[in-house]
């Protein structure tokens, strides 16, 4: 038996069944027509931003990574939670457009903008977080062909990166951002062109659990950015601080301490006024705020033995859920938290392994976990499914197609 990661704080039984925003998940996939669905809480989503806007400092605004959940419904409703939106493609551009987002409360970052991407965001006016000194020309030349002056900010490649982070993104070589000792000639001539300057992005890394890493990357981002304008010989307009913060999704995972992290920004504010006194400062998050907002729903439509393992086969798998298959970025595969969403207040009597149905061994939801006993039709729940789900797995492998998606 292996065991399963921790279901999230906040879902609700209703006669035996996960329910989810006060409807039972058969009712839930009653209304989608079909399953495998994903399913995302406004709840869950609210009570994340409140949570965290009470424990960090107020000047500090919220932005919303859009690539950890680009579901339109989903964009909408982070709208008026959050202060600004950081975006990944001109795909995700034409997806901020359509919800009528302001352009000033949106950031593109990302190693490889194409010119074609650059114009429409120069043109949308939204500020582009260059990536290298080339980027940066490009941009420059771009914005002179258009007659319009361009919203630079640079991305920093810092010498540090995020202690314990699933994925680094700071620190070392990296295609991502400009290495900090050549920032400040950047940002000069940036400014000397006559772009409007934008200030620094400086993400280290994301997905670590532990607040005092979090912490010591923040004062080692606070420090470099105090370095950096004092080197460019002005204020910094603005500060995107990264993010980081990670949410638990395997067995002896435990949630970060919000209220540590908090703390301790507080004090690192005060240790930085006189450097930061009009500096408009931002943490960067996208599965922190919707990673337990999202459950993922499929069917089983088979079980059956094999050499004595009960194998329960859903109409789900990687092709929408490649992070609880184990295929993205693990080492060691851990089961994520699953559950019988439709015996959700049963207890467990049966150890199953819990399958997709691709033609592939890697398609595995959960391995020889201990689950109420399931029959044919019943629905399994794989939380912590609200980020990097439906975008970024392979929707279209074998052609089974994309899941269902609403938000309740």
């Amino acid at each position: 038996m292996k065991p399963l990661g921790p279901i999230p704080a906040g879902y609700d039984v209703m006669d035996g069944e996960l329910a989810i925003g006060g409807r039972k998940v058969s009712v839930l996939a009653q209304k989608a027509g079909r399953t495998p669905l994903f399913v995302y809480s406004k709840a869950h989503l609210d009570a994340r931003v409140a949570e965290l806007r009470a424990a960090i400092p107020a000047r500090i605004g919220i932005n919303y990574a859009v690539k950890a959940n680009p579901h339109a419904d989903v964009i909408a409703h982070m709208e008026p939670l959050v202060d600004g939106f950081d975006i990944a493609s001109s795909g995700e551009l034409r997806m901020i457009q359509e919800a009528q987002i302001d352009p000033a409360r949106v950031s593109f970052a990302g190693p490889g903008k194409r010119d074609d991407e650059l114009e429409a965001a120069i043109s949308a006016g939204v500020t582009l977080n260059c990536e290298s000194e080339g980027e940066a020309q490009r941009s420059l030349a771009i914005g002179q062909r258009l007659g319009k002056t361009p919203r630079i900010a640079i991305r920093v490649n810092p010498d540090f990166e995020l202690k314990g982070s699933g994925m680094k993104m700071g620190g070392g070589a990296k295609p991502f951002g400009v290495d900090a000792e050549r920032v400040p000639a950047l940002a000069k001539h940036i400014i000397a062109q006559g772009a409007e300057w934008r200030g620094l992005h400086i993400f280290t890394g994301s997905q670590t659990l532990s607040a005092d890493a979090i912490t010591e990357a923040q004062s080692n981002v606070l420090n470099l950015a105090a370095s950096l304008a004092s080197q460019i010989g002005q204020p910094l307009p603005k500060l995107n601080m990264g993010g980081g913060f990670g949410i638990p999704y395997f067995p002896g995972d435990e949630p970060l301490d919000l209220s540590a992290v908090g703390a301790a920004l507080h004090d690192l504010l005060d240790e930085h006024e006189a450097a930061m006194t009009n500096t408009e400062l931002c943490l960067e998050l996208g599965r922190y705020l919707v990673g337990e907002a999202g459950v993922y729903l499929c069917r089983v439509i088979d079980k059956k033995v094999s050499h004595g393992q009960t194998y329960l086969i859903t109409d789900g798998g990687l092709h929408h859920q490649l992070a609880a298959s184990g295929n993205f970025g693990t080492v060691v595969r851990r089961n994520y938290p699953v559950a019988i969403a439709t015996r959700f207040s049963a207890e467990p009597d049966e150890v199953v392994n819990v399958v997709g149905c691709l033609c592939t061994p890697l398609d595995r939801l959960a391995d020889m976990a201990e689950l109420p006993r399931a029959k044919v039709g019943d629905l399994v729940a794989v939380f912590c499914a609200g980020a990097y789900g439906a975008s970024a797995s392979p929707a279209n492998f074998l052609g089974h197609g994309p899941a269902a998606e609403m938000i309740v």
